[in-house]
């Protein structure tokens, strides 16, 4: 009888461990739809184009902290699978007026196709009335892991802080639950998928508010303009240095914000 006992309480140990493991496993996300807001801090943007001594810039950043807010929101989603992913912008930016309406940050509307296989991303941009299609490799983001956790769209994501472009300081949090290595934009190479990226320096943040698990399916390559420029990175980064001039101090800012 002891025996007979002891084997059904193995038995029942074994089911119980079996179903856990499934459980645990059966939550790993490989394929469905995130949405993101982007957000850019309109009010830090401007107070770091005010200089002392120009009392016009001071002007403006006052009626604008009384008559704006102060992000300018940018919806935009990923829809992924296991081998894909695309990133594309879904509702810009409310229209402000001014010569603020034109922020960079704001102006960017990326459509981002990218392939976890081979690390190709194909890029659609558009920079002021010009169309660029800018294929390269991902870029290199050097990352460090912290022991920071936080909650993002009902999952649990870890920090990460990186250098993208050799200066940009990114912080980034990821969950391992959705297996992918991507995230919006340009952003990728941790093991799950980012569902948070600010740049604290820059004013800039991407937040997940919905994720949507789906079953695998084909990813859409998106539509190239017809009369686009086909570049790499570094040829758009060479266009974007002859041809932003008219930012003068600012100009470095805008060139990051177009190449990211």
């Amino acid at each position: 009888m002891r025996k007979t006992l002891n084997g059904l309480l193995i038995v029942s140990l074994v089911l119980i461990g079996t179903q856990l493991s499934y459980g645990q496993y059966a939550y790993f996300v490989e394929s469905g739809k995130i949405e993101y807001e982007k957000k850019v801090n309109m009010f830090a943007k401007m107070k770091a184009r005010v200089t002392e001594d120009n009392v016009f810039m001071k002007k403006i950043y006052e009626d604008y902290r009384k008559n704006q807010p102060q992000f300018q929101t940018v919806k935009t989603s990923l829809s992924f699978n296991k081998n894909q992913s695309l990133y594309q912008v879904t509702e810009e930016a409310e229209s402000t007026r001014g010569w603020y309406a034109s922020e960079p940050w704001v102006m960017v509307k990326n459509t981002v196709l990218t392939n976890f296989d081979t690390g190709d991303m194909t890029v659609v941009k558009k920079i002021y009335e010009e169309d660029f299609v800018m294929k390269d490799k991902q870029p290199e983001i050097l990352w460090k892991y912290t022991n920071e956790v936080r909650e993002i769209a009902g999952y649990e994501c870890k920090r990460a802080n990186g250098l993208i472009m050799d200066s940009i300081y990114v912080v980034a949090f990821y969950t391992d639950e959705i297996l992918p290595s991507g995230g919006p934009e340009s952003f990728s190479g941790l093991p799950g998928m980012i569902l948070g990226v600010a740049l604290p320096h820059d004013n800039v943040t991407w937040f997940a508010t919905k994720v949507e698990i789906d079953q695998p399916g084909p990813i859409k390559a998106p539509e190239e303009p017809r009369r686009a420029e086909q570049v790499n990175r570094e040829g758009l980064e060479a266009y974007l240095e002859e041809n932003l001039d008219m930012w003068g101090t600012s100009s470095e800012d805008a060139t990051k914000a177009f190449l990211l």
